[in-house]
């Protein structure tokens, strides 16, 4: 089953047979005594893909509940009396762990010194289940996925653009005003061109904002603001530093830009691995108390998880 189960998750008997340390041809004939025990196709082969029959999604989607509960019954047992140990793989976005993970993670390792932590920082979403992935920490609104998640807190936003950039090319007023300025746009964000405002009477303002620079990072577009490039929506904590010393001034501050969530995400699992999840509340205690993250986590219960809907893992 374990093994039908990882070959429909890669869609590759190659990716399952590197997952167990076996070759293609064993993993071929474990889907094949299967087949033959239950007198049914389970997979679709061609030279090119694998994917499961319709019989084989079902007998799939049934293994996932049987694997799921004897892998919690077994980490139940070694893990109940045992304290954190072992290699946590993370991945988190770039900027954002500069300034809040790495330190967390600092505090973290001192805490529970078996535990050792493997950080990856990708702005990209990576796939946890293909890559070995304990945790992903993500800000944004979430894709349908497999995946299960924990809500840790969220990140506010302002629009900013350096001073003499303002001089030059004027102080927009209104959302539609930037229109007509050079927009630096984070090509990761779900809705790329649009930025959402929200007036003081609660009205929404969508406006589709276009630009000379696009970046995948948020540190990349603070950078080209401060060169006088542009006008750039950042989250508070990366340009907070040079609003202070006046590098940045914020416009359109009486407008509420949308506040982008950030979440724990963990392969679905009724029992988490206790390494996984004192990392997640270890997350969520701290930026309950940090001022830039709105945290919320720490208040839920530590075992708090949202499931998403069955579709492809992002």
């Amino acid at each position: 089953m374990a093994v039908f189960a990882k070959v429909v998750d890669t869609a590759s008997f190659a990716a399952a047979a590197r997952h167990f340390g076996m070759s293609p041809a064993m993993v071929s004939k474990h889907v094949q005594t299967l087949e033959e025990r239950l007198g049914v196709r389970l997979l679709n082969r061609t030279t090119r893909r694998v994917n499961a029959t319709e019989v084989g999604q079902n007998y799939y989607e049934r293994c996932l509940r049987i694997l799921s509960e004897v892998d919690d019954a077994e980490r139940a047992a070694g893990d109940q009396q045992a304290a954190p140990r072992g290699v946590l793989r993370v991945t988190a976005p770039v900027s954002f762990s500069f300034r809040h993970i790495t330190p967390t993670v600092a505090d973290y390792l001192a805490a529970y010194p078996e535990v050792s932590v493997d950080l990856n920082l990708n702005d990209h979403y990576v796939d946890l289940l293909e890559e070995g992935f304990d945790v992903a920490i993500r800000a944004g609104q979430l894709a349908d996925s497999s995946l299960m998640s924990r809500k840790l807190g969220s990140i506010a936003h302002a629009v900013v653009a350096s001073p003499a950039y303002l001089q030059a090319n004027g102080v927009p007023q209104t959302p539609s005003d930037l229109t007509k300025h050079n927009c630096l746009v984070y090509t990761y964000a779900m809705r790329q061109s649009a930025w959402h405002f929200v007036d003081r009477d609660r009205r929404e303002h969508v406006v589709r904002v276009t630009g000379r620079f696009l970046a995948n990072n948020g540190d990349t577009l603070r950078s080209l603001a401060i060169k006088d490039a542009g006008v750039v929506l950042a989250p508070d904590f990366i340009v907070e530093e040079d609003l202070q010393a006046g590098r940045l001034i914020r416009v359109l501050s009486e407008y509420a830009t949308a506040e982008t969530p950030v979440h724990a995400v963990y392969p679905h699992s009724r029992y988490l691995s206790v390494k996984t999840r004192t990392f997640i509340d270890f997350l969520a205690a701290r930026w309950t108390r940090s001022p830039q993250l709105k945290g919320n986590g720490a208040n839920g219960k530590s075992d708090g998880r949202t499931t998403l809907s069955l579709n492809a893992a992002s």
